[in-house]
């Protein structure tokens, strides 16, 4: 990655959270149809020769395009694993599907929005008002509103309706180690953590884990933001690049390690949703009409391919992965595939999904097609010319092949006949195919089990989905290198000019010079083809290695790229398993959790420090083994975001005089609430909803005295208050299930204050009144008044805006 001036790096230069220009957000005659077309006159036209000239061919091209040039319609999806899944379910369905249907233009037989009909359980949602008409039609506000909410509390996910399709092939089940290779900005990696968690109990955590890697640091940033509303202690976010991703694989040999640990790190599920030219979102991103060309596309090809492999590579035999990419370009979608199928040379088998999700209208994959370089169309590896081999690749090809194969089949004078071969005449020929000498090719692979999901057909964006099954161990891939010309054959090495031998762990790396795609139509792809025998997984190195000694692994093999292993990544805070017994054992005792509740090896921080810590963060058991693994083997993974933040050092002087000096959080709240049994209040339906609205209330405030009373006896810091039945509070412990409604506060000298974000109160007090009936309050006289602005001694240091925000 590159560096800026000065030495500054991209996510100072520019906050991920900054807004994204609006392209669609232009000068034109306002209008509350959804339906009116984009005008010509827009800024950012919605059409490209090019563009044009390479699907033209497509079927129903009309239709295709029209659709194309509209804008797309937003979608939504309902967070499975909500406290309030239910409830936001049937506000869509009993209140907005009415309420928005007078929005839709008159004699249009449309829906306003309407559950997608292929997605489990009405779970996700499709609005058939653009995202522009949302912002900007005042009728539409409560809905935008709605929407806008719900998404930064996490109840819901704004996510393109294609989008959420790959997840759900992917086949998760809650014990799955799974990795998501190119996870930012994290809307399926949110999708894969609600699978994984939708069948834990409450309090528990699940079996499984997800890793979402992605090698923009920045964008690791909005992943982090995105997953961060789902509370989870089964994540971990890292940074790499996804061809080179760490296999993490340990000495067999190591007498330090257990006899049945897992020695590498492989997965169950693998989502390879890979960089691509992204012309399947036009309508999303309309400015992307005028940079789109065919030289993206091939470009991409390659790393592409790189990055299936090392997918497939961490895949566990039995497990399954997902490649899909946004994109419509045979180039990135069947062709990738078949070179997929031809290097696993059988232990990839591409599954028939038909099957599943039926009422997702799909169409099947190509299993022919040609290449465009530079406007002339190529219909065969044979067909390149010798100036254009080290960018079109043969694997672009239907039938793949290699240039060698070629120059062994025609001999030398057909091929050195492309450099003289007259242009206009190559013109013609590679535009009209049918005057060429060679014919189109057919891939032998069963490419049609694939899936294409098209604008036209559920007025959505466009998506490419392949299944991929592995059977058994990948094989060491032989590949010959090109011969240059004019090189003598080295005679000190008789039988090995085609041949030679590269000792690489292929769970560890994949070679440098194979790792970069060249967009650049005119420049040669290096990647054509210096690598000469990769084994890409299960390689037994012939000396022992010490784990503890890493930086010894395939030290000096030749062509492997550098590997860190300072132990810490620069400009990435390390982690540490905190082990202050001092500091555990005193949070324990001060909110009496019970020993069902696992706490050693389980907690996390990323200072060393321990008298400084400010964060306690909460790992599941699969991410504990998975970074003693990493610990292992040098630190390998670039870890950026570890579990579930669970408690937090109180700063000031009210916090640092309580006994306990860590609050716990809201995101933690959830997990900790059925293991803990001091410190908390059961509240009545009434002082529930007036600590929400006012955020502190005395405890002589209180409607039911006996709860002011019980609140005044509690220790001097972090409490937690259930909201219980009716007008009293229950005096026994409080009953937790799945739909318990809790908030952390601050207990001061004289008053209680809560420590929820503003826009989670708000949205607590919402689903309260949908909720619960109507209760009559008592001596309404002092409630209807606002209670004494008291803020409830400020305990917590903070003030409204700086309050945190939760996801739970």
């Amino acid at each position: 990655m590159g560096r800026g001036k000065g030495g500054k790096s991209r996510t100072q230069r520019k906050h991920f959270q900054e807004n994204r220009e609006n392209v669609w957000k232009s000068k034109r005659p306002k209008s509350d149809s959804y339906s009116d077309p984009i005008p010509i006159s827009n800024p950012y036209e919605t059409q490209n020769p090019a563009f044009d000239h390479y699907y033209k061919a497509t079927k129903e091209w009309d239709a295709f395009v029209q659709v194309l040039r509209t804008p797309l319609p937003a979608a939504f999806r309902i967070n499975s694993t909500s406290r309030f899944c239910v409830d936001i379910r049937s506000q869509l369905e009993n209140d907005f599907m009415h309420s928005l249907q007078a929005e839709v233009a008159e004699g249009d037989n449309t829906e306003a929005i309407v559950p997608l009909p292929w997605y489990p359980e009405n779970l996700a949602w499709h609005s058939n008002f653009s995202r522009k008409q949302l912002r900007k039609n005042q009728t539409l506000g409560r809905f935008h509103e709605f929407l806008k909410l719900e998404n930064e509390i996490g109840n819901i996910t704004r996510q393109e309706a294609v989008s959420m399709a790959p997840p759900l092939f992917l086949d998760v089940h809650s014990n799955h180690f799974v990795l998501d290779m190119c996870a930012a900005p994290g809307s399926k990696t949110f999708q894969l953590l609600e699978i994984l968690h939708q069948t834990t109990k409450v309090g528990s955590l699940p079996d499984g884990m997800v890793i979402a890697n992605d090698l923009d640091i920045q964008r690791c940033n909005l992943l982090i933001h995105q997953t961060k509303r789902m509370c989870t202690a089964n994540l971990i976010v890292t940074n790499h690049e996804a061809q080179h991703f760490p296999g993490c694989l340990l000495n067999r040999n190591c007498d330090k390690m257990e006899p049945n640990r897992q020695d590498q790190l492989l997965f169950d599920r693998v989502l390879c949703d890979v960089p691509c030219s992204g012309d399947g979102t036009l309508r999303k991103a309309p400015d992307l009409w005028r940079k789109w060309n065919t030289g993206t596309g091939n470009g991409l090809h390659n790393l592409q391919v790189l990055i299936a492999m090392r997918g497939v590579s961490l895949l566990k035999v039995g497990g399954r992965m997902i490649y899909s990419t946004c994109s419509m370009n045979p180039i990135e979608n069947e062709a990738v595939v078949a070179e997929v199928l031809r290097r696993c040379a059988g232990s990839i088998e591409l599954v028939d999904v038909s099957s599943q999700l039926p009422q997702l209208i799909r169409r099947p994959g190509l299993k022919r097609w040609k290449v465009c370089d530079k406007g002339k169309w190529l219909v065969s590896c044979k067909d390149v010319p010798k100036s254009h081999r080290g960018v079109v690749l043969p694997s672009m090809f239907p039938n793949g092949g290699s240039y060698q194969d070629v120059v062994d089949s025609l001999g030398d004078d057909i091929i050195t006949d492309d450099v003289n071969r007259n242009s206009e005449d190559d013109v013609q020929a590679a535009e009209n195919p049918v005057m060429h000498e060679f014919i189109e090719e057919d891939s032998d692979f069963p490419l049609e089990r694939c899936m294409r999901l098209v604008p036209h057909d559920q007025n959505t964006g466009a998506f490419f989905i392949a299944v991929l099954q592995k059977i058994s161990p990948l094989p060491a891939i032989q590949i010959k290198p090109r011969k240059e010309v004019g090189k003598p054959v080295d005679t000190a090495n008789p039988g090995n000019e085609d041949v030679q031998e590269l000792q690489i762990n292929p769970l560890e790396s994949i070679p440098e010079e194979i790792s970069e795609a060249n967009i650049n139509d005119n420049e040669p792809n290096a990647a054509d083809l210096k690598v000469s025998s990769v084994a890409w997984e299960e390689v037994d190195f012939k000396e022992a290695q010490d784990p503890c000694k890493v930086e010894n692994i395939t030290k000096n093999t030749p062509g492997k790229r550098k590997l860190q292993f300072q132990g810490k990544w620069r400009g990435i805070d390390p982690v540490f398993f905190f082990k202050d017994e001092v500091i555990i054992n005193s949070i324990k005792a001060f909110y009496g959790i019970d020993e069902q509740f696992p706490v050693s090896g389980h907690l996390v921080t990323r200072n060393n420090d321990t008298s400084h810590v400010k964060r306690i963060y909460y790992i599941s058991k699969a991410v504990k083994d998975v970074l003693e693994m990493n610990f292992s083997v040098g630190q390998q993974l670039k870890i950026t975001s570890v579990g579930l933040k669970i408690f937090e050092r109180q700063s000031s002087c009210e916090g640092r005089s309580a006994p306990c000096a860590f609050r716990i959080t809201s995101e933690g709240l959830p997990l900790i609430l059925p293991h803990i049994s001091k410190q908390i209040l059961s509240a009545s339906v009434i002082d529930f909803k007036h600590l929400l609205q006012y955020r502190a209330v005395k405890f002589a405030d209180f409607v039911d005295a006996e709860f002011g009373e019980r609140a005044t006896n509690l220790m001097p810091g972090c409490c937690v208050v259930v909201l219980g039945e009716g007008n009293r509070a229950a005096t026994g412990p409080p009953q937790v299930d799945e739909s318990t409604i809790a908030i952390g506060c601050w207990k001061g000298r004289g008053s209680l204050t809560v420590m929820v974000g503003a826009l989670e109160c708000q949205e607590l007090l919402e689903r309260l009144l949908m909720r619960l009936d109507t209760v009559t309050e008592k001596d309404s006289s002092m409630h209807e008044d606002k209670p004494s602005d008291d803020k409830g001694d400020e305990a917590n240091g903070k003030n409204e805006d700086e309050v945190e925000v939760t996801g739970c």
